[in-house]
């Protein structure tokens, strides 16, 4: 298993339909834009695709910094992923803001839709369900928040939606935050969601080749 295919789970890569709302979960519409800004801390995920739930394992933290677009129609998004002693960036993603007031994660290459934001009760969690298509559909999900400090009853409720998905919660895999490769530095007179990351050792792709996360599963 290459390096590139460690990171890819974070970087959104299954398709989704956009009127599947798994357990019947509603979607944040464009309204939230504006609360979506700054760093988002990757805390836990959990999948049915088998090799994924081994790849979440190699994970030791990651990040999403999300920034508005020229165009004011989307959210950019910046991957930091750290694998062993190395952080690994990715931008290829970005929510699209749509006429029917829903926020989709598309991917700038392909266009395609790739996973979508569900509504969770805490403004300070951000919850990513994706789907992927290979013999049968596999679900899964991750769940980001802006500090690592989240409470008892948020660790319930994205354990009752990864139950939604027919996993059990002890399959859920949580970042140990063991280390420092990707650190997230603090901006001048803002609040610390809006940090910025900074990839310390960041590995760069040979050329001609992929940006790790970006190829597809």
């Amino acid at each position: 298993m290459d390096t590139a295919g460690l990171v890819v789970i974070l970087s959104l890569t299954a398709l989704l339909p956009t009127d599947a709302v798994p357990c019947g979960a509603q979607r944040p519409d464009n309204s939230m834009a504006s609360t979506l800004l700054g760093t988002w801390l990757y805390v836990a995920g959990a999948a049915q695709f088998p090799p994924h739930r081994v790849e979440m394992l190699l994970i030791d933290h990651a990040y999403l910094h999300m920034e508005p677009s020229a165009s004011g129609q989307e959210l950019l998004i910046t991957h930091y992923v750290a694998v062993g002693d190395q952080c690994f960036t990715n931008n290829l993603t970005y929510l699209e803001i749509t006429g029917s007031n829903t926020t989709l994660v598309k991917h700038a290459k392909t266009q395609k839709t790739e996973g979508m934001l569900m509504n969770l009760s805490s403004e300070n969690l951000l919850l990513i369900q994706y789907q992927m298509q290979r013999e049968r559909t596999y679900l899964g999900q991750y769940l980001y928040a802006r500090n690592l400090s989240i409470s008892t009853a948020d660790r319930e409720e994205f354990e009752h939606h990864v139950e939604c998905l027919g996993l059990r919660a002890e399959q859920i895999v949580y970042a140990p935050w063991k280390t420092e490769v990707c650190q997230v530095k603090e901006d001048k007179g803002s609040n610390s969601p809006h940090t910025e990351p900074v990839a310390t050792g960041t590995a760069s792709p040979a050329p001609g080749t992929s940006w790790p996360g970006s190829a597809g599963n």
